[in-house]
């Protein structure tokens, strides 16, 4: 792998030393979290410069970066600079709107949530931020802009002067409209009547005053462009912008549709997989991705544990794929929950498009989209909890669906984990590095790096894991594992090594 397709470069990359930045929304010790607050979707723009995060109660906050602006300079003086120059980064609360409320569907009787499944950014344009949301059933296209104030002052007489001569106060004109004919004499009896020949005296009238429109304070605006609804009859699960900035995608359990952002009556179904019998059905749709530089190509993951590329030039409808990425099961292996550890819960493309990372329970796979016999690497997430499977069928963690990302070059990747626990593994060659961080203000406070997972690029990749042997529900440091505070959502900054992840309803940012 080198930078060039989303690998490392040359030289196997010294492990990142990782600080805490920021927090937002951070819980005092017993605070108890409301639901509506809890963090369920986060996101970074193409630039790195903004990010969103979606929450239960249908919100969508953005936050912007200060620190790139503050110490911004001149092109001569950044010449000048023969080192680069270490920004802490920083990131300021920027506004926030409502994105989803809660409908009731009276056809099925089913209640839909206002929870924000996914959030993705749109391309740029005239200073505009713009950004698709959705819930499990209604996309929105949103529009955020910065909007001037106007205000209208200096209205018709100055009050610090004087009636002047020849000038009408403005308590002298009447709320009592009088009527009066072409003429020019009034209605109501009176014998005033409109003078023809009104004439300015010399200077004009010093008393009378133009309004004047002026616009200095600005405020953020945010506004729904476009509503995308009644396209799909399961759960939405994923969404995926196209690199063409003119269509996306939306994903459920059945199918995928393409969507143009401009029209929001129509969209095309491209992928369907719901059988003519659904007692046929083998598997769901588990996440969607379009490919970062061809817009034709998109690849989705099934809960058997399998990604499909599709080339949308090949048919209307993809139901054939173009290449199938699965890893063959060991035998002997199998188990009551070799399906449900197997099923992948998110995939993200390497920024360059020739990998693709895929998160089941258990793992982080990374692919090589030119070789579809296997994984080019695995790595462990948290192995330790293989013997607890029962107690997490039970209590239904085995059912939370984790996110993972990708650094900018492709040189590393991260997934959560419980206890509010995120891994950093290194995918270069020969990298040894897996970092365990905890999702506070100190990360490595109660955690100790374990030791590497060995690699091998046979069918069957074995790996050799530092499990906690002494407690059955303890992490990789022996500490007691809390399935109640689970990690499920981060993303890792475009060009730089920062990631923003959230717990609960605290937002948390670091940075190597």
């Amino acid at each position: 792998m080198n930078a060039g397709d989303g690998g490392a470069s040359a030289g196997t990359p010294a492990p990142l030393e990782w600080k805490f930045s920021q927090v937002f929304g951070e819980r005092t010790a017993g605070e108890e979290v409301q639901e509506v607050d809890v963090i369920s979707a986060i996101e970074f723009d193409r630039t790195g410069d903004h990010l969103a995060t979606g929450d239960r109660g249908g919100r969508v906050v953005l936050f912007e970066r200060t620190d790139a602006k503050e110490h911004a300079g001149s092109r001569r003086e950044l010449e000048r600079m023969d080192y680069p120059v270490a920004r802490h980064p920083e990131f300021r609360y920027k506004t926030e709107f409502q994105s989803h409320e809660p409908e009731f569907d009276y056809l099925k009787s089913l209640e839909i949530e206002e929870k924000i499944n996914k959030i993705r950014w749109c391309q740029m344009a005239n200073g505009a931020l713009f950004l698709l949301s959705t819930n499990d059933k209604t996309i929105k296209f949103w529009k955020v802009q910065e909007k001037k104030v106007k205000k209208i002052s200096d209205l018709n007489i100055d009050p610090s002067r004087g009636v002047a001569k020849g000038s009408m106060p403005s308590s002298s004109v009447s709320s009592r409209q009088k009527q009066y004919p072409a003429n020019g004499c009034y209605t109501d009896g009176s014998s005033e009547c409109l003078s023809n020949d009104l004439s300015f005296p010399p200077g004009g009238l010093p008393g009378l005053r133009l309004p004047v429109v002026t616009s200095g304070e600005t405020s953020l605006a945010a506004r729904c462009r476009r509503v995308y609804a009644h396209a799909h009859d399961y759960h939405i699960n994923s969404i995926s912008t196209n690199c063409d900035g003119e269509t996306f995608i939306s994903a459920d359990d059945l199918r995928i549709n393409l969507w143009n952002l401009q029209i929001s009556n129509q969209s095309f179904n491209i992928v369907d997989v719901k059988p003519t019998n659904m007692e046929d059905l083998t598997e769901v749709i588990t996440s969607a991705e379009f490919h970062p530089t061809h817009c034709n190509i998109l690849a989705y993951s099934s809960s058997r544990g399998s990604i499909r590329l599709v080339d949308m030039r090949q048919s209307a409808l993809c139901d054939s794929h173009s290449k199938l990425f699965e890893e063959q099961e060991t035998p002997g292996s199998r188990s009551f929950f070799t399906e449900i550890i197997a099923s992948i819960s998110d995939i993200k493309f390497a920024k360059a498009g020739r990998y693709i990372l895929s998160r089941d329970y258990m793992t982080l796979k990374l692919w090589d989209i030119n070789m579809d016999s296997g994984p080019v690497s695995t790595f462990q997430v948290h192995e330790h909890l293989r013997p607890k499977l029962c107690d997490l069928y039970e209590n239904d963690s085995i059912f939370d669906k984790f996110e993972c990302c990708l650094s900018g070059d492709g040189s590393r990747v991260a997934t959560g984990s419980y206890s509010n626990l995120f891994r950093v593994f290194g995918c270069a060659p020969g990298s040894a590095e897996a970092t365990t961080l905890e999702a506070s203000k100190n990360p490595r406070r109660q955690v100790q790096t374990p030791s590497r997972p060995s690699r091998s690029l046979s069918s069957s990749i074995t790996r050799v894991v530092r499990r906690g042997s002494e407690s059955p529900g303890a992490d990789a440091n022996g500490n007691s594992f809390d399935f109640t505070t689970k990690l499920l959502h981060l993303t890792w900054h475009p060009t730089e090594n920062s990631i923003a992840c959230a717990a609960a309803n605290s937002l948390y940012m670091y940075y190597a």
